[in-house]
């Protein structure tokens, strides 16, 4: 199992990698076409190191796709997201020391050794280049584009990406006949044409960027080679003879030095042994047929769609949309303010089996939290100015049942919640005319990693598809996803994932808590009692401290962070994005 940071990094070259092998097995379909297909594939397989497969999902991801409650993807788009992502992030429980802390910090600056050592080489070539230029004198030429002759011995090439010249040796002319000087003239501005000084320079940036990897190095090199073999075809097709453009090529070899950067495009390039042999023996290919266009479209087509096709099914909803794409509501349901507060003995909020949700003498606002999944103290829920406070702090008793098929028997538990929650935002945006606002903000939080020394927590007794309902609480090792107690009597929670630590502790905490361990499973979390974050209100004057004040003034007392350190985990100060929920609108319902 590869380390968690480096997981989206090895699914992206996995990636590329295997479009990289498509595409060579594509241009075998084509080898006995133009070479400038060939290359166009090529160049496909270079850029799909810059374009991530995550980026095109999330594009998928933009467009409105309504699932069936539970149905799972069609296999086809499962298979290609499997192939796609094999690198899990997970981390496992396994005995054996953690990863360095800074192992990123290493990985990083080899990356970086390796990426400037490169950029300087090609600098310090490119220097080279520039000044030729700069010693060049303007040269009269019957061509689209301004040439320069230059006292250097480089071979004649285009230089420049945006605003290119025709860099030519002092003495060319009178080493070449006019046929093959003709021939030299014809294959340059053929580069040119196909800008190839700027797909170089793109592919230049590939290498640079992913040094390390072999296969970007080998596709440059067929990149390099279908170009001059593109150029060549172009050049015979204007009707040049064959034979003096070989012996042009031969000469500006045998007098003159190859550019030392591929986007400066030069003549002499690629395998000079084969290119000869083509220029004199190979017949000028023909443009494509019906069926090998269908074949390059459907392939070009096949390669975008299918990471789209994976983000259309992953997307539950359009883009900025607070609703869910799949409406979710209660068949039935009844709400009952309690105004006094002798109607407020005994609370709950429960979501039982068979879709049933019952509410007694819950505030209002931390329905609105449990709706969305959100710790009842948490700082992400706030309200818009104007909204009644008073509305907020109402309470209320609710039973409320889903409808017949909504929640089966082989629902499981943490899926009947998903669900019921939904049901709740929908009860809470029709009968509370709740409009609810949600934006992603970067604020200060806290990230709970894996520690140095590994996690130290135990597993659970049962797995999630084990999971039952139980009313025995914490004393029940199959009740899952819940716990008992508080940040005075300490968390116990029998079956409980990283999540729901994580929610847990950011009804305790003085900012949000975010998961970034990589766990997965369910753990058997037992903890003690810590000291409160949050400043606790001072008691009255003349009233004595009780013992719960007591007990939170004993220095023995651990704070959260420690609770987390027994855990082998570690709460981070950091800052990332974070999703918030600002009440817009809401109103007191009537009773019925």
């Amino acid at each position: 199992m590869i380390p968690s940071y480096l997981s989206p990094l090895a699914n992206h070259l996995w990636q590329s990698t295997v479009f990289a092998a498509a595409a060579g097995l594509l241009t075998l379909a084509f080898k006995n076409s133009r070479a400038a297909v060939r290359y166009g594939i090529w160049l496909a397989a270079s850029l799909k190191f810059l374009v991530p497969f995550a980026l095109l999902a999330a594009l998928g991801g933009q467009i409105a796709w309504r699932k069936a409650p539970e149905a799972p993807p069609p296999a086809l788009t499962f298979a290609v997201d499997q192939i796609g992502r094999p690198f899990s992030a997970a981390t496992t429980l396994a005995p054996g020391p953690a990863p360095a802390r800074n192992g990123p910090r290493i990985l990083f600056a080899v990356w970086l050794c390796g990426f400037l050592a490169i950029v300087l080489a090609w600098t310090l070539r490119w220097r080279r280049i520039r000044r030729a230029v700069r010693a060049a004198t303007p040269l009269e030429l019957n061509a689209p584009i301004p040439g320069v002759c230059s006292p250097s011995r480089l071979e004649p090439g285009i230089v420049g990406i945006f605003q290119p010249v025709l860099l030519l040796p002092e003495g060319i002319g009178d080493r070449l006949t006019p046929a093959q000087w003709a021939a030299i003239l014809a294959h340059e501005l053929c580069h040119a044409a196909r800008r190839d000084n700027l797909t170089s320079a793109i592919h230049m940036a590939v290498e640079a960027i992913f040094w390390f990897h072999p296969l970007v190095w080998w596709i440059g090199t067929r990149l390099v080679n279908e170009r001059e073999r593109a150029c060549d075809e172009a050049v015979l097709l204007r009707g040049c003879d064959r034979e003096s453009y070989a012996e042009g090529i031969l000469k500006v070899c045998k007098f003159y030095l190859e550019s030392p950067l591929t986007c400066a495009a030069g003549v002499t390039g690629a395998d000079l042994k084969k290119r000869m042999e083509e220029i004199m023996t190979r017949p000028v290919m023909r443009k494509l047929d019906v069926g090998k266009k269908l074949l390059l479209a459907a392939a070009l087509t096949a390669a975008a769609a299918a990471p789209v096709l994976i983000g259309v099914m992953e997307s539950p909803r359009l883009l900025g949309q607070s609703q869910p794409a799949e409406r979710l509501a209660f068949e039935v349901a009844s709400i009952k303010e309690n105004k006094t507060q002798d109607a407020r003995d005994g609370r709950g909020l429960q979501f039982l089996p068979g879709g049933r949700f019952v509410a007694k003498n819950i505030p209002l606002i931390i329905l609105i939290s449990s709706a969305y999944n959100l710790p009842p103290q948490t700082s992400r829920l706030t309200s818009a100015p104007g909204v009644d406070q008073a509305i907020r702090q109402a309470w209320f008793s609710i039973e409320a049942t889903a409808p017949p098929g909504a929640i089966t028997e082989s629902t499981t538990i943490k899926t009947r919640e998903e669900k019921m929650r939904l049901m709740l935002q929908t009860l809470l945006a029709d009968r509370f005319k709740l409009v609810m606002r949600r934006e992603t903000k970067e604020e200060p939080v806290y990230a709970a990693v894996v520690a140095r020394g590994g996690p130290k927590l135990q597993k659970a007794a049962v797995d999630e598809k084990d999971c039952k309902d139980s009313t025995s609480g914490p004393n029940d090792p199959a009740w899952c996803h819940g716990f008992a107690g508080g940040q005075g009597q300490g968390l116990r929670g029998p079956a409980v994932s990283i999540s729901d630590l994580v929610s847990a502790a950011e009804n305790f905490a003085d900012r949000p808590v975010i998961d970034k361990t990589g766990l997965q499973g369910l753990f058997n979390i037992q903890t003690e009692g810590w000291v409160p974050m949050r400043p606790r209100p001072p008691r009255p004057p003349g009233q004595d401290p009780t013992a719960e004040d007591l007990a939170f003034a004993d220095p023995a007392r651990p704070t959260l962070f420690q609770i987390f350190d027994r855990l082998g985990l570690k709460l981070e100060s950091t800052k990332a994005p974070v999703e918030v929920f600002v009440i817009e609108h809401i109103e007191r319902p009537s009773d019925n």
